[in-house]
Formats: structure tokens, sequence, C-alpha cells
């Protein structure tokens, strides 16, 4: 745990540790996130003079957030260390460490909310026609990472689940018959996926052809491998997202998270329904969704203003 704190501080910042990973199931990035704002949380306390954690009040919380805002934290962040504070001191509270619980006390700065980066259809089309095909068999591992990083693409364009979903995927979660995928999402919530055609298609041949050729025993259940073999990193899956899209040639950069925001708009665009959505995306609040509709009214406003002779 962290050095810079006190002994006291990194056994209750290890506490909170544990917490949010296993009593409520949030994700790696998200417990490493809330562990960076309560360590600087109870960092600048100790600086103030706090010795134990009881004396921590919304003054010292409040003093904290606003020496974030001053160093130009964006409100994003802002919102985010204040949601970690409050998780922490609703914990801390749990566990007797707080007589009473300061968090309720604290407003959340509202976040600015962009339009996601979305591609058009045609540039989907462009992205998901550029196939590499070495030549099997003179060269079998470069077909299979070819015929991997095409499954890869098809799938996340297909379903809209996240990259760490994706690299999270056992083999057993395709249900080939269905063209349908078991995902686990965010908080160890699991959701069933529809695919298209082309993405199960992709995904077969992969599974078929392509995967024992980099399997070994280290591979284990997991669908997706990297070149040595072992189960496929998000890093190496998002180089593969953006490799693939520059290949396209006109088609700007773009991330696994874009191709998450594409496929949700073109749903909606397509008519599918914001609840239905809702369940592909695995988003627990449909707020979370309706940025979407946002970004599909933009599209038709731009649309209608390049084309229309008195926009």
């Amino acid at each position: 745990m962290d050095s810079a704190l006190p002994e006291w501080a990194s056994e209750r910042l290890a506490g909170f540790e544990r917490h949010l990973a296993a009593e409520r199931g949030l994700s790696p990035h998200t417990v490493r996130a809330y562990l960076g704002d309560v360590s600087g949380l109870l960092e600048h306390a100790c600086a103030e003079g706090l010795d134990d954690l009881a004396g921590l009040d919304i003054g010292l919380i409040r003093a904290w957030l606003a020496a974030q805002h001053a160093s130009g934290v964006a409100r994003a962040t802002l919102a985010r260390r204040t949601a970690a504070a409050r998780a922490f001191t609703g914990f801390a509270r749990s566990r007797g460490w707080l007589d009473n619980d300061p968090g309720p006390l604290l407003g959340t700065p509202k976040a600015v909310r962009h339009l996601p980066n979305v591609l058009g259809r045609e540039q989907m089309t462009a992205v998901l026609a550029d196939e590499p095909a070495p030549e099997a068999a003179a060269q079998p591992h470069a077909a299979a990472l070819a015929w991997r990083d095409t499954a890869i693409m098809e799938l996340l364009y297909a379903s809209g689940i996240r990259v760490s979903e994706l690299c999270g995927l056992d083999v057993d979660d395709v249900d080939d018959g269905r063209r349908t995928v078991r995902v686990l999402g965010k908080g160890g919530r699991e959701r069933v996926v529809p695919i298209g055609l082309p993405a199960a298609a992709a995904v077969r041949r992969w599974q078929d052809t392509g995967r024992p050729l980099l399997a070994t025993e280290r591979s284990g259940p997991a669908l997706y491998l990297g070149a040595r073999g072992r189960r496929l990193d998000p890093r190496t899956a998002r180089r593969v997202v953006h490799a693939r899209i520059a290949a396209a040639g006109s088609v700007p950069d773009a991330g696994p998270h874009d191709l998450r925001h594409t496929a949700a708009t073109h749903l909606l665009e397509g008519g599918a329904d914001l609840r239905s959505v809702q369940e592909i995306l695995g988003h627990v609040s449909l707020g979370s969704t309706q940025i979407y509709t946002h970004v599909s009214v933009e599209r038709l406003l731009s649309a209608y203003r390049q084309a229309h002779p008195r926009a």
C-alpha cells in the first residue's frame, strides 16, 4: 500500500481495497482509480494534521476537492473522486471507523458529457472489408493472428461489448447455434448478447482454424489468445483495433470503445429500442444509454444541414 501514508491509514486503505474487489465486485481498473483517489484524500488529510480516521469530516473532504479543482482537475475526474470519497466514508462508517458518514453531504460535480466518437456505416464496411489474408500453408502463425484480429473486429462491432469483456471470454461463452455470446460485465453482472452472421462466422473460423495454431498448455479456456498462446491482453486488443482501422485508409482513428459507441448508435438508427440497447451494452442505468439518442439526432441534423438547400 502507499508508503506515503502512515500505517493506520494504509491499513484502512487496504480494507477498502478488499471491500471494493471482493464485496462490490468492481473491475480492477475501477478499484485502482478509487484507491488512488482515496489515497490522495488521506494524504491531504494527514498533511492537515489528521492522525486518526475518526477525525475525517466534511470540511477536510471539501478542502481536498477544492484543492483538486484549483489545480485544474477535469469535472469528470472530480465527479469520480467525489464518488470514491463517498464510497470510502460509507464503508468506514459501516466498519465503525467513523461515528458519522460525511459522504451524503458531498455534492457531485456535474461532468460535461461529450458526444462519443462514432464511425459511419460506410466506414465500418471499409474497416471490416480490409482483411489481411496471408497464405495459411506458408505462414500459419500469421494467418492465425489475422483470423483472430478479424474475429476481434467483427465481434466488437456486432455486440458492442467492452474490450475487457471480449478478452475475458472463454470458448464455452460462444453459442454458435443461437449466435449469442455470454458476457461477464461490470460488477460481475452476466448478460447474453446476440451477434450477427458475419461475426459468428469470423469467430467460428478463428475458433476452429486459427486458435489451435496458437493454443498451448497455458491457454486454458480463453477464447482469444495472444501470439504466445496466453489469454489476450486488452492492450493488445486495442492495438489490433487501431491497426485495422488505420489500414482502412480514410477512416478516422478509433479504439474498441469507439466501436462500442458505433454499434449502439447503429442499432438505434436501425430501429432498436433504447431498452434493448441498454440490455446489449450492459448498462445499469438507462441514462447511460440515452447518450446514443443524442448522437443519432446530431448525425441527423448534420446530414440535414449539409443536404438541404435552406438548412
